[in-house]
């Protein structure tokens, strides 16, 4: 009976939380499919037993008068009262405000799943929806992306224009023209659409987007009525800022090869979504409520927000002792004991949901996630891209319509400036005498030539007249300089070569899909001078395992002489010859100690040998840790004296700061310099007030910077591509470090003409799906011109050994002098047990032989009084020993 009770004790208090826990949810009487996937994540979370396996949860559900904030009051109040754990919901702002103060008040977690225009949110709460300026971002970076300039705004709630406030404010820094118009609510959609197209009669639609932002139950009606006024034809384009477009049924705008592009945070794909999806369709069949095809955001995200509650208490479970979620009384102020604790542990949390991942800052703002690009073509809704944390756009394929990549741009003959860099673009070698686009081979030349063939189109290749890739030599009126500068001027359709995509010339250039990814990297010279020690015999071994092998030493010659003075047997008679002498000598002195140790440790003799059990234990634990040691040092030096190791002055471009002996530059024009140019960030800012102070660091093409590097004492800031273009084929030249940044070659092409980057895009998302890239890749960086002659052999460099390599080494000789002290302890009992009296205190004996070993005073001593005694009794059994056994016997019976 005591044990079950300890066990039910046990059982107590290694759950700190309650058995039920109370979780509160309000709802409008329209929220149906919120209501059941809140009781759904409950269950879930209840039927997994590796999720709060000692506790329940409980869904409290109250319904709530839309907009009315006394309704809500007193629902919250009713929840409190029933001692929740938290609050989730509601959807509208009024609601939800008033929510928010309660909680705060009565510091009560609450958890939101609706969109919020505030800057700052209140300590109680956190918003799983991402925030109204991250979501502006993202289309803001895709019509810059896409090169769309004249918008045309329309919205149904008044709460709109605040939520596309940052969008707004756009207008006089991008130079867009916005138009701002709002459905009125007595009239039909198409009204607002048919004066739309009247105004825009006379100026072609076809470079105006729409921005569109309605709610999702509204937006299938906004759409249709659109189609019914011609508003829905191959010249429109659509922005939609419901991120639940999914959920609208789209068919009969499938064909109207209208550009109708949407956003979802929702993955529709993973099995728990499906799981999820058909486990709601069953409820409400049981409810007798039509089924859904797809759930909505706001209903991922409440499932999301339960199971993260859920993680949150059970980190809470390990770490805080929470008993029980108390009553809360809105009338007496009350509060709860763990809210703010609940919305740290929240805040601080991560979790991948149905949503993506979720992740909150210190205001309790959702961060770091990420939208699928969504736009409508021939089979229904496709994903053609993600927008990612840190505003990273992933654009995957191109729906573009048929008329504008048939009939529009194939079929036509392009002018095509380049420069002549490896290898993308550069002269032939022949013998005979080359015209035209013959002259010419790389891995440029060749992506136009699978372009052309791929798109139907013929085209004409020029050298840039300056030999530059461009740069704003004019800001005042817009003069760019190089290949930038001649597809502005029309001297040129597009420009095809390293053309690295910036924010500055994207306000110029439209650009095409990348072609290829890098980042500014260090080229620079190998060291010629191997390094050269006098104390190399010392590599093998790290600074620390020395100092633990001197520790070791000094700590075992310690221990020997020690366990040595202790033992009995160690002790020995100083004349053997005179046995009723009473003089005993120790041979393991200090000194003694050291050399035996040492001895052993340079595997040579010693003189003196342990000859007791425990001085021996001590021993062999030494020869083993020697045996290991000396055999890993010796093995190290021979790799250590056979392999060359190089040693670069630099590391990285934060040593190229630190020093003055080693000078760096990089292109005097092109997206290198604007880089450093433009950076806020302190260490690249000083870079470019040196190259800026130094003009002679600036090269005026990447071939003279690689001759400087060969000079020496030079290091040259360039993309990372050419380097390892350089670094295969000229062996004594290498990379240093990793990227600096992170950019993009593309197509670039003259501001406005949207659809034809748009249209080689799509080729260049063809090649690259059918391996085209990739293989020219491979032929000009590692095949032609001399390719593959710097293979990187497999790294002769040798590691020194490490505490982690042969630290076990010093755990057993830890544990055999342990043990070889607890030998001489029992030597030294056993002794005195046999030949001592019991008037003797054991204790007092042997502190007494502790206190002479830590002397270190001699290495003779006094025979001990038990000894003297054992000597004297053997004496005088010798004298009176006839030599009959029976006399022998009959005297040792005597007392």
């Amino acid at each position: 009976m005591l044990t079950w009770g300890l066990l039910m004790s046990y059982v107590f208090l290694a759950n700190a939380l309650p058995t039920v826990i109370r979780l509160g949810g309000l709802f409008d009487a329209s929220e149906k499919e919120q209501q059941l996937v809140f009781q759904i994540a409950v269950d879930r979370v209840n039927n997994n037993n590796a999720v709060l396996p000692f506790s329940n949860l409980s869904a409290l559900k109250e319904i709530h008068q839309p907009d009315n904030s006394f309704d809500v009051s007193k629902k919250v109040c009713k929840l409190l009262r029933k001692g929740i754990a938290g609050i989730f919901g509601p959807q509208t702002a009024l609601a939800a405000s008033h929510v928010q103060s309660i909680s705060d008040a009565l510091e009560v977690p609450h958890i939101e799943i609706r969109w919020d225009y505030k800057l700052q949110r209140d300590d109680l709460s956190v918003n799983l929806h991402p925030h109204a300026s991250a979501l502006n971002q993202a289309y803001i970076d895709v019509v810059r992306r896409w090169g769309w300039r004249k918008f045309i705004i329309i919205y149904e709630e008044s709460e709109a224009i605040v939520r596309l406030q940052d969008f707004l404010t756009q207008t006089s820094s991008s130079e867009w023209e916005i138009q701002v118009y709002q459905f009125p609510p007595d009239k039909p959609y198409r009204h607002l659409f048919l004066q739309i197209r009247s105004s825009q009669a006379s100026i072609s639609s076809e470079d105006i987007c729409i921005l569109l932002d309605v709610p999702a139950k509204s937006l299938g009606a906004v759409l249709k009525q659109a189609q019914q006024v011609e508003m829905m034809t191959v010249k429109n384009k659509y922005i939609i800022t419901s991120m639940d477009l999914h959920t609208v049924d789209l068919e009969d705008f499938q064909y109207s090869r209208a550009n109708i592009t949407g956003f979802k945070i929702l993955n529709s794909n993973s099995v728990v979504y499906e799981d999820l999806l058909e486990e709601t369709n069953k409820r409400l069949r049981r409810h007798k409520e039509e089924q859904i095809t797809s759930l909505t955001t706001a209903s991922a995200m409440m499932y999301d927000a339960v199971m993260l509650f859920s993680k949150v208490l059970q980190d809470i479970d390990g770490g805080k002792f929470v008993n029980s979620f108390p009553p809360i009384s809105c009338i007496e102020m009350t509060k709860g004991t763990d809210g703010t604790s609940i919305i740290n542990y929240m805040k601080s949390n991560k979790l991948r949901g149905l949503t993506g991942q979720i992740h909150f800052d210190g205001q309790g703002f959702r961060t770091s996630f990420v939208l699928d690009i969504l736009q409508l073509s021939k089979n229904g809704l496709e994903k053609i891209g993600t927008v990612g944390p840190g505003r990273h756009i992933n654009i995957t394929k191109l729906i573009t319509p048929e008329v504008a990549t048939t009939y529009q741009f194939s079929n036509r003959k392009y002018i095509i400036t380049t420069i002549l860099a490896k290898p993308f673009a550069m002269l032939k070698y022949s013998s005979k005498q080359l015209s035209g686009n013959e002259r010419y081979e790389g891995f440029s030349i060749d992506l136009i030539e699978e372009l052309s063939h791929k798109l139907k189109f013929s085209y004409e290749i020029r050298e840039v007249e300056d030999s530059k890739h461009g740069y704003e030599v004019d800001k005042a009126r817009g003069i760019w300089n190089g290949m930038v500068g001649e597809v502005l001027r029309g001297v040129a359709d597009m420009a095809v070569a390293d053309v690295t995509i910036t924010s500055d010339r994207e306000k110029v250039l439209d650009f095409s899909h990348p072609f290829m990814n890098t980042g500014i990297s260090i080229l620079f010279k190998k060291p010629t001078e191997k390094v050269k020690s006098l104390f190399s015999f010392l590599s093998p071994f790290s600074t620390e395992v020395w100092f633990f092998v001197m520790m070791a030493f000094t700590g075992v010659s310690f221990i020997l002489f020690l366990v040595g003075r202790l033992s009995p047997y160690e002790w020995e008679n100083i004349n053997p010859c005179r046995q009723d002498e009473k003089i005993e000598e120790n041979c393991f002195t200090i000194l003694n100690s050291m050399w035996f140790t040492i001895a052993s440790l340079m595997q040579q003799g010693c003189e003196v040998a342990p000859r007791s059990s425990s001085t021996r234990t001590i021993s062999g634990i030494w020869y083993f840790f020697t045996l290991i040691m000396i055999s890993s040092y010796t093995a190290n030096l021979a790799a250590f004296l056979t392999v060359e190791r190089v040693v670069y002055p630099i590391e990285s471009y934060k040593d190229l700061i630190k020093q003055t002996k080693i000078k760096y530059g990089c292109l005097e024009s092109g997206s290198t310099r604007t880089f450093f140019q433009s950076s806020s960030i302190p260490t690249f800012h000083k870079m470019w007030e040196y190259m800026s102070a130094n003009k002679e660091v600036l090269m005026k093409s990447n071939e003279a910077g690689k001759e400087r590097v060969y000079e020496g004492n030079y290091a040259y800031l360039m993309e990372a591509a050419s380097i390892q273009y350089l670094t295969e084929r000229e062996c004594n030249l290498t990379q240093i470090g990793g990227l600096l940044d992170h950019k993009s070659y593309g197509i670039a092409t003259k501001k406005g003409n949207g659809s034809l980057s748009a249209w080689l895009s799509g080729g260049i998302l063809k090649l690259q799906e059918e391996g085209v890239l990739h293989t020219l890749e491979e032929r000009w960086w590692k095949e032609k011109r001399g390719g593959g002659q710097c293979v990187v052999k497999p790294s002769g460099s040798v590691r020194e050994l490490g505490l982690s390599n042969v630290g076990g080494v010093f755990v057993v000789l830890l544990a055999g002098g342990m043990l070889a002290a607890a030998v001489a302890t029992l030597e030294f009992l056993w002794k005195f047990r046999k030949f001592s009296s019991s008037q003797e205190d054991i204790r007092k004996v042997m502190i007494k032989d502790v206190k002479f070993a830590l002397t270190c005073s001699s290495s003779v001593k006094e025979l001990p009084m038990y000894k003297k005694k054992s000597s004297e009794n053997s004496q005088f059994k010798k004298e009176h020993v006839t030599g009959s056994k029976f006399e022998y016997s009959d005297f040792s019976n005597k007392e």
